[in-house]
């Protein structure tokens, strides 16, 4: 059949598909690192520290996710070029696709990760952080033995919608010819003359990563529930 007839080029999907799993979890664990960060940040005693934090989720959140894809790749090694030209030095830089794009998903991601642990340390009886005060534990204390674990649980569902839109992201990527899951079937469409084809191949993978990490999401939130009376 003409529509199942990739034409040899069903491994360049594969390794795309591969590429992009790959890439979107990178991005994830940067994003869960840059959230607890964040939040952190956001309870700081120091007004310095709450406002550069609250600059940071607000900027980030504010700038659609191509427009930094670009401005990171593109723009960055051409500021710091010239930058240096008018210090008398000469410098080429050439930023790696797969680093450029993961860290820029990573960042961007990371500040829609600090919001979703915000609102899970608000969730989080504050009565148990004045018992732990009292039992003489520190603030690092605090936060990793009281405060992390039911974060993590009331974190789970917003972390869960921050995935689904990171891996669909990924395909932005492709602006800065990283050979992922876009770049490929783009690749695929235009040596065959079917984009019908491999577009819609390639809408079906994002669509079975995205029901496969729902699966798993809700596996999770059923493990982390374990043992807790819902009124």
């Amino acid at each position: 059949m003409p529509f199942i007839d990739l034409h040899g080029y069903g491994w360049l999907i594969i390794q795309g598909a591969k590429l992009t799993i790959y890439v979107g979890l990178c991005a994830m664990v940067m994003a869960i690192v840059l959230g607890l960060v964040g939040v952190m940040c956001k309870f700081s005693e120091s007004a310095l520290i709450r406002f550069l934090v609250n600059c940071y989720t607000t900027v980030i959140r504010g700038i659609p996710e191509l427009v930094l894809i670009l401005l990171v790749y593109y723009g960055t090694p051409t500021l710091i070029q010239d930058v240096s030209a008018l210090f008398g030095h000469h410098v080429f830089i050439n930023l790696d696709p797969f680093i450029a794009g993961t860290l820029t998903i990573g960042f961007i991601y990371g500040a829609f990760s600090t919001e979703v642990f915000r609102g899970a340390y608000m969730s989080v009886p504050k009565g148990q952080i004045e018992a732990a005060h009292a039992c003489g534990m520190g603030r690092m204390l605090i936060f990793r033995r009281v405060l992390l674990p039911q974060m993590m649980r009331f974190a789970l569902p917003g972390l869960g919608n921050v995935w689904m839109v990171l891996i669909k992201a990924t395909a932005l990527i492709s602006v800065i010819q990283l050979p992922e899951l876009m770049r490929n079937a783009d690749i695929a469409a235009r040596a065959t003359r079917e984009p019908f084809t491999f577009f819609f191949i390639a809408s079906l993978i994002y669509l079975g990563i995205t029901i496969g990490s729902n699966i798993i999401q809700q596996w999770a939130e059923k493990r982390a529930n374990r043992g807790i009376i819902r009124e």
